[in-house]
């Protein structure tokens, strides 16, 4: 793994790793605190409730392994989100560590970066990193490895917290920057890291993994719901694949305004091959919408997409 222009010392003494990058009770502030989601501790609970509250009933997605859900701001994504995270986590029952494998948005990151330690603060209270499994998810070796730079500002996995932290309080994660590739080599690793998680559930430990990317950038309303519905399938089949064919084709397609069908390929690559690999058999939608939805302006959307895997 390689973190190339990172603010702070540089490269440490292991592969991808910083000086330091192990101390205990390490917290990152919030980057996008007062944009993504409110600033205020209860303004940002009565936002999250909103949209819990809101959010289309599901039931449960089975024995959950995973969801992908979106990651724009709250106002815009949040309701599709909280429908994704409302059919994973069990509020009744233990809390869970989740691995959240999130979209790097920097183009600097050459790998997976895990946080490995410490929390992650938000407005509404601390989310504890689970540095035993981090540790053990960095060792995997190429590309994975351990960096907090890559996490500094990157929005990705911050906007998922309030809502996971909302319905499990108590619950661990396992923080991801993901940019690993989208080809045989990115699958590989995803087979690997599910491999890890698979031990630990037949052990008794439950480690649930969330992938965090939007869906089409920046078409209009209708073709960005036709964007999310030819991608759908492959990725409740988990096939990550066909998955990032499909996404490269509607790049590639010449619609007016889009930029890409999914912004979060690369972590949809990994966490769907991870996902297959820990025993995850299918998805399915629980939510799906655009921005214009939520009243943004109907020429230039960006799609939404919930599915829970079990």
């Amino acid at each position: 793994m390689t973190v190339r222009g990172a603010r702070g010392p540089g490269p440490g003494s292991g592969p991808g790793e910083e000086p330091g990058v192990r101390r205990a009770g390490t917290v990152r502030e919030p980057a996008v605190a007062g944009s993504f989601y409110p600033d205020r501790a209860d303004g940002l609970r009565d936002m999250v409730h909103g949209l819990l509250e809101k959010a289309a009933p599901v039931g449960p997605a089975g024995s959950p392994m995973g969801v992908l859900v979106p990651h724009a701001g709250l106002a815009y994504s949040g309701l599709v989100a909280a429908a994704g995270w409302r059919a994973m986590l069990d509020p009744a029952g233990p809390a869970p560590t989740v691995v959240v494998l999130g979209t790097n948005h920097s183009a600097w990151l050459d790998g997976v970066a895990v946080d490995p330690g410490g929390a992650w603060r938000l407005p509404t209270g601390d989310v504890a990193i689970d540095a035993d499994l981090a540790e053990r998810i960095a060792a995997l070796g190429d590309p994975f490895g351990a960096s907090r730079a890559a996490h500094r500002d990157e929005h990705s996995i911050e906007v998922q917290l309030p809502l996971a932290l909302a319905l499990r309080p108590g619950l661990r994660i396992v923080p991801c920057s993901v940019a690993a590739g989208t080809g045989v080599a990115a699958v590989e690793a995803g087979t690997r890291l599910g491999a890890l998680l698979a031990g630990l559930r037949d052990a008794g430990v439950e480690a649930l993994v969330a992938i965090s990317t939007d869906m089409a950038h920046y078409p209009a309303h209708d073709e960005a719901v036709r964007v999310t519905e030819r991608l759908s399938p492959a990725i409740c089949a988990l096939d990550p694949i066909a998955t990032a064919a499909l996404e490269r084709d509607a790049a590639a397609s010449g619609v007016r305004g889009i930029a890409c069908g999914m912004c979060g390929i690369q972590p949809t690559v990994l966490g769907l091959a991870t996902l297959r690999a820990t025993g995850a058999t299918a998805g399915r939608v629980v939510a799906a919408a655009t921005s214009a939805d939520a009243g943004g302006p109907r020429n230039r959307t960006v799609g939404y997409l919930a599915v829970a895997f079990a």
